[in-house]
């Protein structure tokens, strides 16, 4: 063990350099000031973020994006939360298909999705709707959230919800004081990777988006089909930045490895 510890250290170390360089390199080509996908050789420059906030198309697509996230990762948990309780604590009729029904949009290819809701929103005249359009993330997101609020569900002890049920606590007062505060960090976790996934789709948005509620993964795959230049560095950089803050502030708050695994 203590022989191949440097092997496996360098071997951790080389995966995460090939996950990180690339990151790294989009964020430093997003402050080049070359007209051309090039590093930053003579100087670091912030034209190219400027010109992101000068583009009132790409403002407008990141407040569709998370709005539609934020949306979407709520009604997503809203699903999830009841449903994840009621298949860890009940024994119904059907229970193992509505559990295949909602974790079976993780296992299809978003393509596919993509094409089947174009068709359904066609057949239906809701192209193009906003509202449609957070069902359809909805309906993609859910099982992230559902995982973790099972995972978080399965491992609490629930001496503690019988006596607040013993002290005479209704089932409100015994889901919002009691049930709620210990799965909380799965719920948490699962809303912030169904907002993240929300917020990074395109392969299913291209499909169902119109102009007026394009999100900014679309515009962004837009953009790149008609130019080439720093501008998609400048706006990928942001993103990142605004995921790497609101990892940041979940983990002051939960704790990251509570959040994702769920314990308590």
């Amino acid at each position: 063990m203590t022989r191949n510890g440097p092997l496996a250290l360098s071997f951790h170390a080389l995966v995460v350099l090939f996950m990180l360089a690339p990151l790294v390199v989009v964020c430093l080509v997003a402050f080049t000031p070359e007209n051309t996908l090039s590093l930053p050789t003579s100087g670091f420059s912030l034209r190219w973020f400027t010109a992101v906030f000068e583009r009132a198309d790409f403002i407008k697509a990141f407040y569709n994006s998370l709005q539609l996230a934020a949306l979407a990762a709520t009604l997503a948990t809203l699903i999830a939360v009841p449903a994840g309780l009621a298949m860890t604590r009940y024994s119904f009729p059907g229970q193992g298909f509505l559990n295949g029904l909602l974790l079976s949009p993780i296992i299809i290819p978003h393509l596919v999705l993509g094409v089947a809701m174009l068709r359904l929103f066609a057949l239906l005249g809701v192209n193009g709707s906003f509202a449609w359009l957070v069902f359809a993330h909805t309906v993609v997101i859910t099982p992230y959230v559902l995982r973790l609020v099972l995972a978080a569900a399965i491992g609490i002890d629930r001496s503690a919800e019988h006596a607040a049920q013993s002290l005479g606590a209704g089932r409100v007062t015994l889901f919002c004081k009691v049930t709620l505060p210990m799965i909380l960090p799965g719920v948490a976790g699962g809303w912030l990777l169904a907002f993240i996934n929300s917020f990074d789709e395109v392969t299913l948005s291209i499909f169902i988006t119109s102009p007026a509620t394009q999100t900014l993964p679309v515009r962004m795959y837009v953009y790149a089909t008609e130019s080439i230049d720093p501008m998609m560095a400048a706006v990928s950089a942001l993103v990142i930045a605004i995921t790497a803050l609101t990892m940041i502030a979940l983990d002051r708050v939960y704790g990251l490895d509570r959040v994702l695994v769920g314990k308590q």
